[in-house]
């Protein structure tokens, strides 16, 4: 039985802060490229600048440095270094991984099978950002029969 819950949990939701010295770039990358939607908008003195785009449901994925770089190996085939990653669940990996490098990131791991049946990519993108593009293969039941899969709780 889990001894976690979220009845009564404080956090209503997890905002993610990048600073991009180019803003209008970071912007059409993320924004219109990407496709995640404006919530918000806000401008301030002295050309202060921000923009709050959801980005779908949010999860916080804490993971140790094997763990780290078995997925950079998976995805790109060598360490990619420390840091923090943002990781997007699109419908067609391939087709966002290619239009995305045509804005402007660069790919640094092609779309490949994962051993947990999703699509990964892995791209440098605008801000100083390193992103993975995910598709699911399977969906979550199907994947939690695979070796090495399920909650703490379930081990």
């Amino acid at each position: 039985m889990s001894t976690h819950t979220n009845d009564s949990a404080s956090v209503l939701q997890l905002r993610v802060i990048v600073e991009a010295e180019d803003f209008d770039a970071a912007i059409n990358f993320y924004r219109d490229t990407l496709g995640l939607p404006e919530q918000v908008a806000f401008e301030g003195d002295n050309g202060a600048r921000v923009s709050i785009l959801d980005a779908g449901r949010a999860t916080l994925e804490i993971s140790n440095p094997a763990q780290n770089r078995m997925i950079d190996q998976v995805e790109t085939g060598e360490r990619q270094g420390s840091g923090i990653r943002l990781a997007f669940e699109v419908t067609d990996g391939r087709g966002v991984t290619t239009k995305l490098a045509a804005a402007g990131a660069t790919i640094i791991g092609e779309p490949r099978e994962t051993p947990w049946r999703s699509l990964n990519s892995r791209l440098d993108a605008p801000a100083g950002l390193q992103i993975t593009v995910f598709e699911e293969l399977a969906e979550v039941p199907e994947r939690a029969q695979r070796a090495g899969f399920g909650t703490a709780d379930a081990r």
